[in-house]
């Protein structure tokens, strides 16, 4: 107990320095001061007494974040130039503790994350991942959530691809890590469309690209060559090269190369799972505007129907692939209905399919300015769907 009182002790002169500095800029008054001194004393001796849990560490930073806020709102108001002592240098070392003494404890690194990430504290965010994954390399969600971090914040989607990969070597097992590093690539394409019609360069897409290399080689995926050219173009004098732009469209970056490289991986990882082929489907068909989302479905497809034709999973993303990409009020979706349609008749109503065709269709019934006539085919078709579903 002594030990951990001389811990405690220490740690709390190491604040003293910042408390008389807080007296004298009248920040806090004495009686304010004597209760921070108070609650850091108890905190410091349950943090270091024996059967100190990661709670204590977690209402220990609670408390200084309120702090460091009031601390904030007082130099505003006070309009003091120079604040001196910030809270912010306790709440790391205070997070940095917690981290060492229970690095096992995933919630204590995110929460350290997240606050480092809400100060733009870049440097140090980099540190605190890559400790973070070296004790959890098997934590799929980390590694996806800094795959993230890199590309919304920074931009750097070679970093993303970069943290998707080893993840992957770690967490082969894991689908929604395939699905995630998929769906990073089609929100980076999604970025860049946008970027391009900002700058009025959506132009017509060039035809397809094939990928290059065979899924896995040495636990990494073989993706399309891409240059920092193709990801960065390059400006000459503040001006956008507009060639660069539109060469960008032939790359791997825009053709949908990438996820189908990502998706032919995983697929061979799982033994051509149509349950994983459905999930990938339905991620894809979330980016509506993606120029190459036809190509990517129709992959999906085609690689569902060679190695489980039978399955409803397989069947229902067939039936379905028509009408991908096409809003339902649009005038090219009953002409696209009608081929849905044409191979739902071709296909055996079993009763998983009809379930699969039930959740397919209602949506579609329920949109509002739905053309009657067209809603009354595909009411027909949903109680017929519905009478199949039902028999066991």
């Amino acid at each position: 107990m002594s030990a951990a009182t001389d811990k405690a002790r220490f740690f709390l002169e190491q604040s003293v320095p910042e408390l008389k500095e807080y007296e004298r800029k009248k920040l806090f008054t004495k009686d304010e001061i004597t209760s921070i001194i108070k609650k850091r004393s108890d905190f410091e001796h349950k943090l270091n007494a024996r059967g100190a849990a990661p709670v204590d560490f977690v209402r220990y930073v609670e408390y200084e974040m309120n702090l460091e806020t009031l601390r904030k709102k007082r130099v505003k108001r006070l309009g003091i130039r120079s604040a001196g002592h910030s809270g912010q240098r306790r709440i790391y070392f205070i997070l940095d503790r917690a981290t060492r003494k229970f690095h096992g404890d995933l919630n204590l690194w995110i929460q350290y994350i997240e606050y480092a990430r809400k100060q733009k504290a870049n440097k140090k965010l980099s540190i605190i991942f890559t400790d973070a994954l070296r004790f959890h390399p098997t934590s799929a969600e980390l590694w996806v959530y800094a795959a993230k971090y890199v590309l919304d914040d920074h931009a750097d989607m070679s970093q993303a691809r970069s943290y998707m990969q080893r993840g992957l070597r770690f967490c082969k097992s894991s689908r929604n890590l395939w699905l995630q590093y998929a769906k990073l690539e089609l929100i980076y394409i999604a970025k860049l469309i946008a970027r391009q019609r900002i700058l009025g360069l959506d132009e017509e897409r060039p035809t397809k690209v094939e990928v290059a290399g065979e899924g896995l080689d040495g636990d990494m995926i073989a993706l399309p060559d891409i240059t920092d050219e193709d990801i960065n173009p390059t400006r000459n004098d503040g001006e956008v090269d507009q060639q660069a732009l539109q060469n960008l469209n032939s790359t791997p970056a825009l053709t949908g190369a990438i996820p189908i490289a990502i998706f032919d991986a995983a697929m061979r990882n799982f033994h051509n799972d149509d349950r994983f082929g459905a999930d990938f489907y339905d991620m894809v068909l979330e980016f509506q505007d993606a120029p190459c989302l036809q190509k990517i479905l129709g992959h999906v497809v085609d690689t569902m129907r060679a190695h489980k034709p039978t399955s409803p999973r397989t069947q229902i993303c067939y039936i379905r692939f028509p009408t991908a990409g096409i809003h339902v009020t649009s005038a090219e979706f009953p002409r696209a209905l009608g081929t849905s349609l044409v191979r739902l008749r071709e296909s055996a109503l079993t009763h998983d399919l009809a379930q699969e065709v039930v959740s397919w269709l209602q949506p579609i019934a329920d949109t509002e300015d739905l053309d009657p006539s067209l809603k009354k085919v595909i009411l027909a078709t949903l109680r017929t769907a519905e009478r199949a579903a039902s028999k066991e």
